[in-house]
């Protein structure tokens, strides 16, 4: 089945409708491209409000039953006929999450994923808000093939792009929130894509990364947020790409059954021995002990 998936990048600001309503518009011109999967940004529904440690912050969560942000963007994926993984800050009971619906292209949602590396430090400050994720990694089965994802800080671990791609993934998505870091002494981002594009070669895989762009200032703390959204194909090489300040979005075709031949062609899961790698499973010992 020959797909085609879009990344986006957009500015956000601190009025709900007014993001809700960019995004909208910004799918609909992937849908006019031709775009069968759209990638919106990871939290595009407010500002990247986990700059600061806020506790008002956390009256913009919302429960994934009763979410107008939800139930917006499913007439939006049945109107336009796409699968649209929607990110958002999710209020669950007691507990709060980094969460994902994914809504399939006749508006129905097929699922949830809650974000399993919940990261911290300066200007990220997401243990404060975020429960870790209990839900496990998921793949969903949509109308235009099998789609796995992770958020953001999930895109460092290897583990997650293996694991969603031994439950039969087809492609990978990423929705992301990356800025300027100032703990850092040097641009993260090669850094951050050159990983990003070793789990495509690696799983023989696409991945694709949908960032922001724009400066956000909470208190006395501000990030300019970097964008360079990417698709890497099956070998891990950037096929499509945004710049540092662009809004907009990128489009590519992938034909994912001649993929899936190419990875059973590979052996690369053939040959994995999960034996030899239990040292992998909570091990925190020195290695030379």
């Amino acid at each position: 089945m020959k797909i085609k998936v879009a990344i986006t990048q957009m500015s956000c600001s601190s009025n709900y409708e007014e993001n809700i309503k960019k995004a909208e518009k910004m799918v609909e011109n992937c849908a006019k491209a031709g775009a069968n999967i759209i990638l919106l940004q990871e939290l595009f529904s407010n500002l990247y409000f986990c700059q600061v440690e806020d506790y008002d912050k956390f009256e913009l969560a919302e429960n994934r039953s009763k979410s107008n942000l939800i139930e917006h963007f499913k007439k939006v994926a049945k109107k336009y006929n796409v699968v649209l993984p929607i990110s958002f800050f999710e209020k669950s009971g007691a507990n709060y999450f980094n969460s994902l619906v994914m809504i399939d292209a006749d508006g129905k949602d097929l699922g949830m994923y809650r974000k399993t590396h919940i990261p911290t430090g300066e200007c990220y400050e997401e243990k404060f808000y975020f429960s870790p994720g209990d839900t496990g990694f998921k793949v969903f089965k949509t109308k235009f093939g099998r789609v796995g994802v992770g958020i953001c800080w999930d895109q460092w671990f290897p583990e997650t792009a293996r694991i969603l791609a031994l439950k039969d993934a087809e492609i990978l998505l990423y929705p992301t929130a990356i800025g300027s870091e100032p703990v850092l002494v040097r641009d993260s981002m090669p850094h951050w894509r050159n990983t990003m594009c070793g789990h495509a070669a690696a799983n023989i895989i696409p991945v694709c990364a949908s960032n922001r762009v724009g400066l956000e200032t909470a208190g006395k703390s501000s990030m300019t947020f970097q964008g360079f959204s990417f698709i890497a194909d099956q070998y891990g090489n950037v096929v499509e790409e945004m710049d540092r300040k662009e809004e907009g979005f990128r489009v590519h075709e992938f034909d994912l059954q001649s993929i899936d031949k190419e990875r059973v062609s590979w052996g690369v899961f053939r040959d994995r021995r999960p034996e030899c790698y239990k040292e992998l499973i909570g091990y925190s010992k020195n290695l030379d002990e």
